[in-house]
């Protein structure tokens, strides 16, 4: 009789900000330690609004974490005994998540990984896309807007800061939905496009 293959799975957990991912994630990560499992959890060492020892959702949950800045880094640790592995942010970790992830479900590992799906400009969040492909089961969440309490989508940030990668809490960033979700690039192009019309108006007019 052939021995039995384990496969590991993967879960993503993606949204916009405060949408529920983190605390969604430790809710999930809280079940298999219930369940006598043995679990590890990491996050991107760029996140340490609450804790560097502990990962907090903004409601105030928490489970213990390990900070990490390379990806590669889970593969380094004692994998023999664990069950489950959570990764929270993932959206700021390099492509080579992907391996690394194959690598944890050839291991019979459940990953379960939370991360913003899209940027404040509403384009696709680094690797996610890739994470998102792979994907054995999926959990969009939304949040609600903060203008009209409509299903909100999309992350708004509030500040002047063009980085794509800007950690931040509700002082930075707001749910909204796209009615109300402003783009700056897409201000200037609306803005453009009006001057552009003008502009051909007025010459349509001189001949």
């Amino acid at each position: 009789m052939a021995n039995k293959v384990v496969t590991g799975t993967i879960e993503v957990i993606c949204g916009c900000m405060f949408s529920g991912k983190t605390e969604e994630l430790i809710r999930v990560l809280k079940r298999a330690l219930i369940a006598k499992q043995n679990v590890l959890v990491f996050k991107h060492s760029s996140d340490i609004r609450y804790s560097e020892s502990e990962l907090y959702s903004h409601n105030s949950q928490k489970i213990s974490s390990r900070l990490i800045s390379n990806i590669s880094e889970i593969l380094l640790q004692n994998l023999d005994q664990i069950d489950v592995i959570g990764i929270d942010e993932a959206q700021f970790f390099s492509d080579d998540i992907v391996d690394v992830i194959e690598q944890l479900m050839d291991k019979g590992i459940r990953v379960v990984i939370a991360g913003l799906d899209l940027d404040y400009k509403r384009r696709p969040f680094g690797c996610m896309p890739k994470i998102l492909a792979i994907a054995n089961k999926v959990k969009k969440l939304t949040a609600i807007c903060s203008n009209c309490g409509d299903e909100a989508y999309y992350s708004q940030r509030l500040i002047k800061n063009e980085e794509l990668v800007l950690v931040g809490t509700s002082e930075w960033y707001e749910p909204r939905c796209r009615k109300h979700h402003k783009i700056k690039d897409q201000v200037e192009k609306t803005f453009q496009v009006i001057q552009n019309f003008d502009s051909n108006l007025i010459e349509d007019r001189k001949m």
